[in-house]
């Protein structure tokens, strides 16, 4: 599948698959900032992308970005409509920094993975019972 995909900084490399068996790609910080402690930034990620039909774009942390850097992503998993590629809707990545210290981010420093998940949009029809029986409730499968 053909992605479109537009850098800011040429300078930096277009995102790649490490390994053959990996499932989503680095995403990096398109400048150095200094994060304040117990505060949030928004990194720009050098890229513009185009995620094709049927598809959405997700976001998430690096899996070492928590231990090396004591940063995390602010809202968990970030969702990339497949409309926000406009000539100026460079992906930005908001993180925060729960340490007690400032937290220096350098140009190039990957920070998140992006992958591509196939997404079907439904049709919304009200009902005014379910049919299926209750499950429960909240946790009802268990306590671990």
């Amino acid at each position: 599948m053909d992605i479109k995909i537009k850098r800011v900084d040429k300078s930096l490399p277009l995102p790649e698959y490490k390994t053959q068996g990996s499932i989503a790609f680095d995403m990096y910080s398109r400048e150095e900032m200094k994060i304040a402690p117990k505060s949030l930034a928004l990194l720009p990620s050098n890229f513009i992308i185009k995620t094709p039909e049927s598809h959405g774009l997700i976001l998430s942390a690096r899996s070492s970005l928590a231990k090396k850097k004591g940063l995390m992503l602010a809202n968990g998993v970030g969702t990339i409509d497949r409309d926000y590629c406009g000539e100026n809707d460079e992906i930005l990545l908001s993180v925060y920094n729960f340490t007690d210290e400032e937290v220096v981010v350098e140009k190039g420093e990957r920070i998140a993975q992006g992958m591509f998940m196939r997404i079907d949009n439904g049709n919304f029809v009200e009902v005014e019972k379910m049919e299926e029986n209750d499950r429960g409730g909240f946790g009802s499968t268990g306590k671990f």
